[in-house]
């Protein structure tokens, strides 16, 4: 086996699957596993090929600075090269991305800048605008991936090959998405070259104009989605669809339905886009009428989404998962106690491990259960009042810092009684006589309302 000497040469000559357990009609569909480059997803290899061209054409030199607007993964690609060669790294990121995505770009030591996702181009805060404002300033090298022709080259010169290769050149379709364009440029310039019938096939978010563009070749007017690194609301400049005959659009449901029963039924973890891609590649084989070799693309890891949707609670706000409704404040209730999912403390455990608990999860209040009684709950305000001054009381039970006197509401209590207590409070107890059902907070009942809009 080879010995590589650095992460930069594993870049790259990812395997391919063929995928048994779904249902792909008269095809054969195959997934190519872009997650396992060493940063995770495809965009190592425009990293690789954005900085290199860049030193060759001497655009880059030691101590230069790059800036880049980037969804995640271009950050984390560019991120992996230039922690390799010494690069200073400024990424701006839409709000949207997860956490996940930005921790590891801080691991990587790159520069994160975080910028709103609900604006579009031409505002100064969107993401690529500021990007080149930042660039500008730092008198940096912008990357530019939508407009940079290195971003394309390298899926020509890597990508495009090493399927036509592991195809054993019999292939009939590539099932595509489009975030920069890169990838959708890069193997159109390859096909056309070498294999002009493989037919390249568009999946876009439901929300971004690309789909209908390829359709009818008209701009709309873009709407949100939530899955992360694919779908625009412009054309880049280096696009190239002239391959590109079909689109699907796929709904942000679809796409993390999809993307979990690729987990669970080929043992894949792959990310959002991915769950787009594959929905569409389903879609496409299943209206064949004769048999097809088509692949399509494992984008990028899903373990950068364990937050979102692998998280059964993200996928239940989100309104995704539908849990049994009752029509009364049980169904506010974000983790309900009787399915496990409420995380407590006892009263004789020490304060830091409430409040280690609270950290991890996120939260503010813990209910505090001696045995299946609700007896307190415990808020960072009571650890803080406690606590402040005196360092040694993270030691002390958390009988001695809760509160006993906290809100209880019976599950019957109307929504409106509800969020005129939380008004003073921050979140209530729900019970079914002295059965505690789950706490409710302030964001529960907004989470609630948020899935009542149509």
């Amino acid at each position: 086996m080879h010995v590589y000497q650095n992460a930069i040469e594993m870049i790259g000559r990812t395997p391919m699957l063929r995928l048994n357990r779904l249902d792909t009609g008269p095809c054969e569909l195959f997934l190519k596993l872009e997650y396992m480059n060493p940063g995770g997803s495809i965009k190592d290899r425009i990293g690789l090929s954005m900085i290199e061209e860049a030193e060759r054409r001497g655009d880059l030199k030691p101590g230069s600075v790059i800036v880049e607007a980037t969804a995640g993964n271009t950050g984390l690609g560019l991120a992996l090269v230039a922690a390799q060669k010494g690069y200073r790294l400024i990424l701006v990121l839409p709000d949207k991305m997860s956490q996940e995505k930005i921790f590891n770009l801080r691991a990587l030591g790159a520069e994160v800048v975080l910028t709103r996702s609900d604006v579009g181009k031409g505002h100064p805060e969107y993401y690529q605008d500021l990007g080149a404002a930042i660039a500008k300033r730092q008198n940096a090298y912008f990357i530019n991936q939508f407009a940079n022709p290195d971003n394309p080259k390298a899926h020509e010169l890597t990508t495009a090959p090493e399927i036509w290769e592991q195809m054993g050149q019999q292939l009939d379709a590539v099932v595509v998405g489009v975030g920069s364009s890169g990838t959708i440029a890069g193997l159109a310039a390859f096909f056309k070259k070498h294999a002009p019938h493989v037919e390249l096939v568009l999946a876009d978010p439901q929300g971004s104009i690309l789909a209908e563009f390829i359709a009818t070749g008209k701009m709309t007017q873009k709407s949100s989605w939530l899955v992360e690194g694919i779908g625009e609301d412009f054309i880049p400049d280096i696009a190239d669809f002239s391959m590109t005959k079909r689109a699907y659009s796929i709904s942000d449901g679809e796409s993390f339905s999809v993307a979990r029963e690729l987990l669970q039924k080929e043992g894949v973890l792959a990310g959002s886009s991915t769950g787009t891609l594959l929905a569409s590649a389903l879609r496409y084989c299943r209206e064949q009428k004769t048999p097809k070799r088509v692949v399509t693309l494992a984008c990028d890891t899903g373990a950068r989404y364990l937050s979102k949707l692998y998280n059964d609670f993200w996928m239940e706000d989100q309104g995704f998962i539908q849990r049994e409704t009752y029509g009364d404040l049980r169904d506010l209730i974000g983790r309900p106690h009787g399915q496990r999912a409420t995380i407590t403390v006892g009263p004789n455990d020490v304060l830091t491990t409430a409040h280690n608990r609270l950290r991890n999860a996120g939260f503010s209040q813990l209910p505090v259960m001696d045995g299946e009684q609700l007896i307190g709950v415990v808020t960072e305000d009571d650890i803080l009042r406690f606590a402040f001054g005196h360092p040694g009381r993270f030691n002390e039970p958390v009988h001695k810092a809760m509160t006993s006197s906290f809100l209880r509401v019976d599950k019957s209590q109307t929504l409106n009684n509800l969020v005129a207590m939380l008004e003073v409070r921050s979140s209530a107890a729900v019970m079914d006589g002295e059965r505690f059902l789950g706490l409710v907070t302030r964001s529960d009942v907004l989470n609630y309302l948020r899935r009542q809009v149509k």
